[in-house]
């Protein structure tokens, strides 16, 4: 069945909350995608940094497949030595100190509603309670309505009002902000070390200490969402390290493609905060995910993936940085934002993806690129050479 045909099928069956979409995929393997008409596209995008070793890749077919062969799910009742193993493997790349806990979710939503919802024990006293979360303007941390509560644009949270009014935002990266904002009423404080969806905005070392600092002399509880950056995105396993925090959240690129998401709890002190019976989730740290999770892991160490990442991040931002019709290049590892000359962003998008290459816009001006960690120069090269003509169709 053709592109067209699938696509009406899918406005007729499935809630428009995506809008309509740009193609219907069927395949794909390693960097490439194809869709429904049989064109094939570079993916750049990752499925928005998901797909940390591309498509159907042998080694995660496999492990997900023995495992769903031998223990599918068995409930929040029981546990699974792969559930057990991705916990320790996930408190050791993270080196997470004795007495530290992981919790899984499905999603990176999920993994910031467990954070957001662990952080409402941290109550202070009764003569000064803790009533208040500061998180950083331009932040996204999901959509349910608690990681909603946390989210910056109002165009997202406005509809659904009321939601939780705990929340107070403050200039990302700007550090006296921070310091006149924690103080003994503040719960916790949520931080992206990089704020992808506001176009890949790096909060530098000295602000992520910085905040370790002032949240520990208040009392307050440290929050990193590496929902995006985690996992060897930015050539490091967390773009965060070696700041430690009370708390990080994972997902996107910990399975690979399959759904994951996990919450880090650092330290003896911060593992108390909830008891039996205080949260849970069905599918969360199923067998399969675990499995998934692991195998990711494994390749990454195996295969040098994140000196890989440093590199082959650090020469497509140089090469994008000459071309002529671009203003702007930040990231790290492979996690890339251009911004344009003109507010063309969109259209570069629709160009790129009829040339067979598929971006993202995160603003008008902005394109970011998440691409598989496992995508070799020669590919990014082929991207390189359109940029010009897609500049120029974009105008």
């Amino acid at each position: 069945m053709h592109g067209a045909e699938l696509t009406e099928r899918y406005s007729k069956s499935l809630l428009g909350v995506f809008g309509t979409p740009s193609r219907v995929l069927v395949r794909g393997a390693g960097c490439h995608v194809w869709d429904a008409d049989g064109n094939r596209y570079l993916d750049l995008l990752g499925g928005i940094a998901v797909n940390t070793l591309g498509h159907a890749n042998p080694l995660l077919t496999s492990v997900i497949t023995s495992q769903l062969a031998t223990l599918g799910h068995v409930s929040n009742f029981f546990s699974t030595p792969t559930q057990i193993a991705l916990a320790e493997k996930l408190l050791e790349i993270s080196a997470a100190p004795a007495g530290s806990k992981v919790f899984f979710t499905n999603s990176g939503t999920e993994a910031n509603e467990a954070a957001l919802k662990l952080t409402r024990r941290n109550v202070g006293t009764e003569q000064t309670p803790r009533t208040k979360v500061i998180a950083l303007e331009h932040s996204f941390h999901g959509r349910t309505l608690g990681a909603l509560s946390l989210t910056y644009k109002p165009k997202y949270r406005e509809p659904f009002a009321p939601l939780p009014d705990n929340v107070s935002w403050i200039p990302a990266g700007d550090i006296q902000a921070l310091r006149e904002a924690v103080d003994e009423t503040v719960a916790a404080v949520f931080i992206e070390p990089i704020q992808g969806e506001a176009g890949v905005r790096e909060l530098d070392a000295e602000y992520l200490r910085a905040a370790r600092e002032i949240t520990k002399d208040a009392g307050a509880l440290l929050v990193f969402d590496e929902v995006q950056t985690g996992m060897g995105r930015t050539g490091q396993f967390f773009a965060s390290a070696p700041v430690l925090p009370d708390v990080m959240t994972l997902a996107k690129g910990l399975g690979g493609g399959f759904p994951i998401g996990a919450m880090i709890v650092f330290g003896e002190e911060n593992t108390s905060w909830l008891t039996p019976g205080d949260h849970g989730t069905t599918f969360g740290g199923n067998p399969v995910a675990c499995a998934a999770g692991l195998a990711v892991i494994h390749t990454i160490e195996n295969e040098n993936l994140l000196e890989h990442v440093r590199e082959t991040g650090h020469w497509l931002r140089t090469a994008l940085a000459e071309v002529d019709g671009i203003s702007t290049v930040r990231g790290r590892g492979l996690l890339t934002a251009f911004e344009l000359q003109t507010a063309a962003a969109p259209k570069f998008v629709s160009a790129a993806l009829d040339a067979g290459f598929i971006v993202n816009a995160t603003d008008e001006r902005t394109i970011r690129l998440a691409p598989p960690l496992i995508i070799t120069r020669e590919q990014l090269e082929t991207f390189l050479a359109a940029v010009p003509q897609l500049l120029t169709a974009a105008v």
